[in-house]
């Protein structure tokens, strides 16, 4: 659901209202002046293992699609770490 014309100020003045009907599933997003800045959505309640078995399973077959070669934990762990220093 798309919230209408001057949406952010409206957002903020329903706060609270928004949040419940996330909560019953619906999704909104939060323009400002026409451009989208923002997605209300609901979260998931813990950590579901299936879906981060899916997601590591699709990113194998793209890497494999893309014919990335063998995956090198030690390069993404440098990755990672490069921007916390």
């Amino acid at each position: 659901m798309r919230c209408p014309r001057s949406a952010l100020s409206k957002a903020k003045t329903h706060f609270s209202k928004l949040l419940a009907r996330v909560r019953q599933g619906e999704e909104f997003t939060v323009t400002l002046r026409g451009k989208p800045v923002a997605k209300l959505v609901p979260v998931k309640a813990g950590f579901d293992p299936e879906d981060a078995r899916k997601a590591m399973e699709d990113l194998r077959a793209i890497g494999r699609r893309a014919k990335l070669g063998k995956f090198d934990w030690q390069e993404w762990k440098r990755y990672r770490d490069e921007g916390r220093n």
